[in-house]
Formats: C-alpha cells, sequence, structure tokens
C-alpha cells in the first residue's frame, strides 16, 4: 500500500489542464452554475479517485457529471447516478451511509476505490477518443499503486471498459486476445505475470437513462458488486 503516492497522484490529477475543450467546459460549467446550486462554490477542476489507499475492489466509471462531480469534487457525488452506486455500495455493506451529497459528509468506502478513465466533465457527457487516450496515464498510475491490494474491479458502461483494458494492461495485468467485450455481468480474470490475477465485471452504467427505465436495477447492481466483492475478499452483506 502506498497512500502517500496515491495522496500525490490526487493532488496531481486535480490539476491537469491536458484537454482545452474539457477544461473550458468544466470552468465554464462552474462559473454559469446550475440554479439550483447557485449558492455554492463549483469545484470545476479534474476529480481524483475516491477510497481507501488498500482498496480490496475498485469500480470504474465514464468521467465526472458537470454538476455532480465537478460540483463537489468527489466522484459520483451529487448526481442521481451517485445515489444509486452509493444506496447500493452502502446495502451490500461497503459503504458507510446510502448517499453521497458532498465532499464533507463523512461517507467512507470499505474496501472499496471510485474512479474513471476521464477525470473532468466532458459536454454532454461524451469524451472524445482523443480526451480518454491522454487521460488514460493517471488510471495506468492509479491502477500501479492499487496494485499490493487490488482484486477485483467493476466496469459501469461500455465506454469505460473500452477504455479500462489498455490501462490494465499498462498496469501490469495480462488483457485476453481478442479483447473481451462488455455486457452486464460479463467476468473476465486477468492474469499477472509477477502477481495475483484480478477479477474483471462488467456493469450497465448507473446513469439516469439505465436505471429510469429499469435496465439497470438495483438488485441487477447490488448482484454484481456482491460477486465482485466476495472476489475481491471482502464480506458483502448479503
Amino acid at each position: 500500500m502506498d497512500s502517500e503516492g496515491l495522496a500525490r497522484l490526487d493532488r496531481r490529477i486535480a490539476g491537469c489542464r491536458a484537454c482545452p475543450r474539457l477544461v473550458a467546459w468544466r470552468e465554464e460549467v462552474a462559473r454559469t452554475k446550475r440554479a439550483a446550486f447557485a449558492d455554492r462554490t463549483y469545484w470545476g477542476r479534474p476529480v481524483p479517485g475516491f477510497g481507501p489507499p488498500d482498496a480490496r475492489l475498485v469500480i470504474i466509471g465514464l468521467a465526472p457529471a458537470a454538476h455532480g462531480g465537478n460540483r463537489t469534487g468527489r466522484m459520483f457525488t451529487g448526481d442521481r447516478s451517485g445515489d444509486v452506486l452509493y444506496q447500493a455500495l452502502y446495502d451490500v455493506g461497503l459503504a458507510s451511509r446510502p448517499t453521497s451529497e458532498d465532499a464533507d459528509d463523512g461517507l467512507e468506502l470499505y474496501g472499496v476505490r471510485v474512479t474513471a478513465p476521464v477525470h473532468c466533465a466532458p459536454p454532454a457527457n461524451k469524451p472524445t477518443p482523443a480526451e480518454r487516450d491522454a487521460c488514460r496515464p493517471w488510471l495506468v498510475q492509479e491502477l500501479r499503486l492499487l496494485r499490493p491490494t487490488v482484486r477485483a474491479a467493476v466496469v459501469l458502461g461500455a465506454f469505460g471498459w473500452q477504455a479500462a483494458l489498455p490501462a490494465f494492461a499498462e498496469a501490469g495485468w495480462t488483457v485476453p486476445r481478442p479483447r473481451p467485450v462488455f455486457g452486464h455481468g460479463a467476468h473476465v480474470e486477468l492474469d499477472a505475470a509477477d502477481g495475483p490475477p484480478l477479477g474483471l465485471h462488467g456493469c450497465f452504467h448507473v446513469s439516469q437513462r439505465n436505471t429510469f427505465t429499469g435496465r439497470l436495477t438495483p438488485e441487477m447492481l447490488r448482484d454484481v458488486l456482491r460477486t465482485a466483492a466476495t472476489q475481491a475478499g471482502l464480506r458483502p452483506a448479503k
């Protein structure tokens, strides 16, 4: 476990200005704000990962929401996608509370770290391939720092899956060829030459489109989290 190394990485991520389009968008959103948050100070910077440095399970999303993570400075915090994710983590015993409202609400994750392949809020929630690739080194470094303890990963959505596979490969795990195809409930074992394997699990993203239409139900999400947590050596609630 390298807690100081991860803290340094988080600080470096928060200062990144590599992608002009994303910098302009996140800062414009932070200036104009949403009416409901007019009295709040927006974070308006890249959002680092959240969770303990000795996490055994990593959850990888897509990117921060404009008025969620971009406002609060914490992954999946202050938006409806986060409401779904953290409720499920609480339900299976991996979070201290069922809501994630702001970065100072006291929420703790138990053996879980939440991150993303893109750390800035993108327009229309759609990073470009170039922005995804520019941000990949941050995810690679984070995964390398987590390698001593992490044993399983849940990737939310096809975009995250496609972005994460090369990052896992660069961080030291072997990604099969042809590359595994994303699907809800997909499970792949990624071997490593110098350490234990990683269990990779696919899950539909916790977007409002998926949760409002029933494509992803709370039970489906809890099932994936329980399976991955058990493989990671955690003890999820039944």
